[in-house]
């Protein structure tokens, strides 16, 4: 059985035969927000099922495809897609991207999610600059041998997400008068959404937000040395006093309709890292 590492320089030959640029960011899309791809001048894509030790996206809305090429004129490697802990898969499985992102020369990863709002100043629409997490999804991606190519057995964990970078993101937001606020992101394995029980306990422990994805691949992207912005649009609220069914179309319809304020917070960030 091959190890982490190993995997990593299959997916990077595979990768690197089509495209020999090296990405200043990398890029992943959640629920709903693949539409950003539309504005990155593509230069070469790979399903992922073409990708050795890739997962297959089965998750509603992911399509499941790595595009190449350049976003403002920075080089990216976005995912239009991700995959879950609710799919089967495991955690090492699920972030091997990001590592392959890092193997290709990436700094920055930006990341987007939707989520269920828990905290009573959102609403529906609105988007949240990922501020720190909890992981509450009963594993965890580092489990196992450390191998050091890959990063240090225990990695701070202090600050996960750029906290510089996300003042500038607010900052851009206030500009575009977006909506915009910072908050904790909390983590489930899924694929159920809570019962209002639940939701009062995920409040009570600090927690803004909700989701199933997001914090394993940051997990790795602190544990690899990848800076980190976190992205989420609110597409339900999950007030336990006020719960009503989730409507899965609708969450998708919501964060399809928020998309473009995040292009916007996206291409602003990462050409504020360039410097461009």
């Amino acid at each position: 059985m091959l190890d982490l590492y190993d995997k990593i320089q299959d997916a990077l030959k595979v990768i690197q035969a089509k495209w020999n640029k090296t990405p200043k960011a990398g890029i992943i899309l959640g629920t709903g927000l693949g539409g950003l791809v539309e504005e990155i001048d593509e230069e070469a894509s790979f399903e992922y099922t073409d990708i050795p030790h890739f997962a297959a996206s089965t998750a509603t809305s992911h399509r499941g495809r790595l595009v190449c090429g350049t976003l403002c004129g920075v080089p990216v490697v976005a995912m239009e897609g991700r995959f879950h802990m609710y799919e089967g898969y495991s955690l090492k499985q699920i972030t091997l991207p990001v590592r392959v992102m890092k193997a290709l020369g990436a700094e920055l990863l930006l990341c987007s999610n939707a989520a269920g709002g828990m905290n009573p100043f959102y609403n529906c629409g609105d988007i949240v600059l990922i501020d720190d997490h909890i992981n509450l999804m009963g594993d965890n991606p580092l489990i196992g041998i450390n191998d050091d190519r890959l990063g240090p057995r225990f990695p701070d964990m202090c600050a996960p997400y750029d906290h510089e970078l996300i003042d500038k993101a607010l900052g851009i937001a206030r500009k575009e008068d977006i909506v915009a606020h910072r908050g904790v992101f909390v983590a489930v394995a899924g694929p159920n959404l809570e019962t209002r029980a639940e939701y009062r306990f995920l409040r009570g422990i600090g927690a803004d937000l909700v989701g199933m994805s997001t914090v394993p691949e940051v997990i790795v992207a602190v544990h690899c040395g990848l800076k980190t912005v976190g992205f989420s649009i609110v597409t339900d609220l999950c007030l336990p006093d006020a719960l009503k069914p989730a409507d899965v179309a609708e969450i998708i319809a919501i964060a399809n309709k928020a998309e473009p304020k995040l292009r916007t917070l996206v291409k602003g960030v990462l050409t504020e890292y360039a410097g461009k």
